[in-house]
């Protein structure tokens, strides 16, 4: 389906970031495939946001994905430390073994001095995935930045 409207990438990376900010379907943020219009929504917290009564429909809006859906979780960790520091794996698997694992992951590649390299992957492994996503959902996403 086309549209004759642009989203920002800002605006739908924004939307992901709000989706997956907590569990899978903890958040939902949906794209209105007429307009661009983002709607937010939360298990846990009210948005006071007023939804179209048509807002399940999925021909007229798309369900913006989980970091998970996209394997922007723990598997990007994962390619990372097999691309970039592999003799770091075991204790990188110790870390995703309890709660707090993102935190721990981070101090692991701060001490090896890979912290910056690190967000530097997420980020184009994450503009990669979406700009794939809402390709295949038929939107067209505009990049004002340039990142």
């Amino acid at each position: 389906m086309s549209n004759e409207f642009s989203l920002t990438f800002d605006d739908l990376e924004s939307a992901f970031m709000w989706v997956s900010s907590g569990a899978p379907f903890e958040s939902c943020a949906l794209i209105s495939r007429a307009t661009g219009e983002i709607f937010y929504t939360s298990e846990i917290d009210e948005t006071g946001e007023e939804l179209p009564e048509d807002i399940e429909d999925p021909t007229l809006y798309c369900s913006v994905p989980h970091k998970n859906d996209l394997d922007l979780g723990r598997d990007l960790v994962f390619q990372f430390v097999y691309e970039y520091c592999p003799e770091q794996e075991d204790r990188v698997w110790d870390c995703f073994r309890r709660r707090g694992a993102y935190s721990r992951f981070k101090d692991l590649l701060e001490r090896a001095d890979r912290l910056e390299q690190w967000y530097q992957y997420e980020e184009k492994a994450t503009k990669t995935a979406l700009l794939a996503w809402a390709a295949e959902e038929g939107l067209k996403v505009i990049d004002k930045g340039g990142k």
